[in-house]
C-alpha cells in the first residue's frame, strides 16, 4: 500500500491540523499526550490545561503527540497497538 509520512517535527502540524487529525481519529487532546515526554513534564503535568491549550501545546512541542496516527479516507486511529490499524479496514 502506498503511504505518505508525515515528519511533523521537522514540519509541525497547525493547530487547525491536528484539531482536524484528532477529531477524525475521535481523540481529544488528552488522550493524543505523550506523558512521558519533558515537554509533559514541562509544560502539561499538574496544570488544568482546556483543549484548546494542549492544542496549542502540540503544536509548539510536537513531541507531546501520540503515534503513529495513521489516516485512511476520512477516519484516523491511533495506532497503538498496531491492531488498532483493523479499524480502517487496510489490513
Amino acid at each position: 500500500m502506498d503511504f505518505e509520512s508525515v515528519h511533523y517535527i521537522e514540519k509541525p502540524l497547525s493547530a487547525s491540523n491536528l484539531r482536524q487529525l484528532l477529531h477524525s481519529a475521535g481523540l481529544k487532546p488528552q488522550e493524543a499526550l505523550r506523558k512521558n515526554e519533558l515537554a509533559y513534564q514541562e509544560h502539561v503535568a499538574g496544570k488544568d490545561l482546556n483543549d484548546a491549550q494542549l492544542i496549542q501545546l502540540m503544536t509548539k512541542y510536537p513531541e507531546l503527540i501520540q503515534r503513529p496516527i495513521v489516516v485512511h479516507g476520512k477516519k484516523a486511529v491511533l495506532a497503538r497497538p498496531i491492531d488498532k490499524l483493523s479499524e480502517l479496514d487496510i489490513v
